[in-house]
């Protein structure tokens, strides 16, 4: 039997603050709140989740892992919307010639906007 990914953990200092910003990019909801972690989904059978848990530590490297968002319509509108909630552009030295666009959250830590899509193949 294979496991089921359940939820994403993402290191924050500020909980509340880095829950509200992927509710909105997402538009998710918080499921569960509590001094040492904040769980948001889509719903509460709706899995994968994201996990906001505490670190004392600052970011300081390059993300090893990233959440890769495909939006509804174009990549330059997403990427707008983005960027008005809080997101920030970044350089994580993609050429200017590539189908995605890397911002960062608010936090730092980074993530792509790619084109729309319909599969996982495409």
């Amino acid at each position: 039997m294979a496991a089921s990914l359940y939820q994403i953990a993402i290191d924050a200092h500020d909980l509340k603050g880095l829950a509200a910003f992927w509710c909105r990019v997402l538009d998710w909801k918080v499921l569960y709140e509590a001094e040492d972690e904040i769980v948001i989904g889509a719903g509460p059978d709706a899995w994968p989740g994201i996990v906001f848990l505490p670190v004392p530590e600052g970011k300081t490297v390059k993300n090893r892992v990233h959440l890769d968002l495909a939006p509804d319509t174009d990549r330059t509108a997403e990427v707008e919307r983005l960027i008005a909630l809080g997101a920030r552009p970044a350089d994580v030295g993609q050429g200017p010639d590539v189908p995605w666009t890397v911002l960062q959250d608010p936090e730092g830590n980074e993530l792509c906007v790619l084109g729309p899509k319909r599969s996982l193949t495409e």
